[in-house]
């Protein structure tokens, strides 16, 4: 009998320990199953969130731009691995995965300049076309013959800024001296010339200019204009040096070329005509000269005015005025350095913008008679 109440001892204390320890793994699986499930919320979350922040850009309010570079041959894979090194994307796997997502392919390689406020559908759209893609927030439009006062209306419209402001800044001895060191190939101290109204007058270029930023400020706005005149003209360095000709003389005639020119305007042919008149000291006698002279437009030059005294009128004065009366386009630029060559020293339009050019004061009478007095 108490051999027997021993044993029944022993095994109800093994079944006691072995509830104990049955407990314990229980409390040891729960624990473990309530941290499995924690790590995973907390990765599924943390993932999540991380994934939406790589999809964005990596700085909205960027206005960096950064040179990247896609070469030949290059995948998706390595695209996204130089697109996050260079700052342009927060995650390379993310976008390489996105870019599967969105079925996009066949990218091209490149040079390009992107900033680090594109989205991931901007920068596909620009790897896919080989161009830079975004959406500006403003765009300001110079046609081509606009002065600078022209131009100072047109940032008036377009912006916060007034023409006065506009004015005051391209005038500006500091704005001056900044952008004569920046760009000293562009810029020589013939604009410093004291008979010329605008030292910057003819160095704006007339192109379509996009911004992305609301607060863009006015020294934004007016250099890359000068930017892409120093980059159209770097283009024609070899031929000026041939032609032993400054960056000022040029933009100077390319400006008269522009102001006369008509829609069906034979620029090379007027070039000609005012390389002509130079070469034997003849006066250039060009009418928009007059009007920039004047300060305003008119819709007829009087003879009275012809005889205004003013540097940049070319009736008067002998040679180039002192500066550009205008901002030229590349077709201008191009026939100031391409001349036809002619005999020629006269031309006028008729009503329907046809030149008519003539090599004698004679034949230029007969011309006007023909053309112009007749009509």
């Amino acid at each position: 009998m108490l051999g027997g109440t021993y044993v029944d001892q022993e095994m109800m204390e093994k079944i006691k320990q072995r509830k104990q320890e049955g407990k314990v793994v229980r409390r040891i699986v729960a624990r473990v199953t309530v941290i499995v499930i924690a790590c995973i919320l907390f990765i599924g979350i943390f993932g999540t969130l991380y994934v939406k922040s790589a999809l964005k850009p990596v700085d909205p309010e960027s206005e960096e731009q950064i040179q990247v570079e896609i070469p030949m041959g290059s995948g998706i894979s390595t695209i996204s691995k130089i697109l996050e090194k260079s700052g342009i994307i927060k995650d390379a796997t993310i976008f390489k995965y996105y870019a599967k997502f969105k079925n996009q392919s066949n990218f091209q390689a490149g040079n390009y300049t992107m900033t680090p406020s594109m989205t991931l559908d901007e920068i596909l759209e620009s790897l896919k076309t080989g161009k830079v893609y975004r959406e500006p927030v403003m765009t300001i439009t110079v046609p081509e013959g606009m002065t600078l006062e022209q131009i100072g209306k047109i940032v008036e419209k377009r912006t916060k800024y007034t023409k006065e402001q506009f004015m005051e800044r391209v005038n500006s001895k500091e704005f001056i001296e900044n952008v004569m060191s920046t760009y000293p190939e562009l810029f020589t101290d013939e604009i410093l010339n004291g008979n010329i109204r605008y030292p910057l007058e003819g160095y704006l270029f007339p192109a379509t200019y996009s911004f992305y930023d609301e607060n863009v400020s006015l020294d934004d706005i007016i250099l890359p204009m000068i930017d892409k005149t120093n980059s159209v003209i770097g283009e024609y360095k070899s031929l000026l040096a041939e032609k032993e000709m400054t960056v000022h003389e040029l933009l100077t005639f390319a400006s008269l070329l522009e102001e006369e020119a008509t829609e069906k305007t034979d620029r090379e042919t007027i070039a000609s005509v005012f390389y002509n008149r130079l070469e034997i000291g003849m006066p250039l006698q060009t009418d928009p000269s007059v009007l920039y002279a004047l300060g305003g437009h008119k819709e007829r030059v009087l003879y009275e005015d012809l005889k205004v005294q003013n540097p940049y009128n070319t009736y008067v004065n002998p040679g180039l005025p002192p500066g550009p009366i205008a901002n030229a386009g590349v077709v201008s630029i191009e026939a100031a350095l391409n001349p036809t060559d002619t005999e020629y020293l006269y031309f006028l339009a008729d009503k329907e913008g046809n030149n008519h050019f003539a090599k004698s004061f004679e034949e230029h009478l007969q011309n006007k008679n023909q053309y112009i007095n007749n009509e």
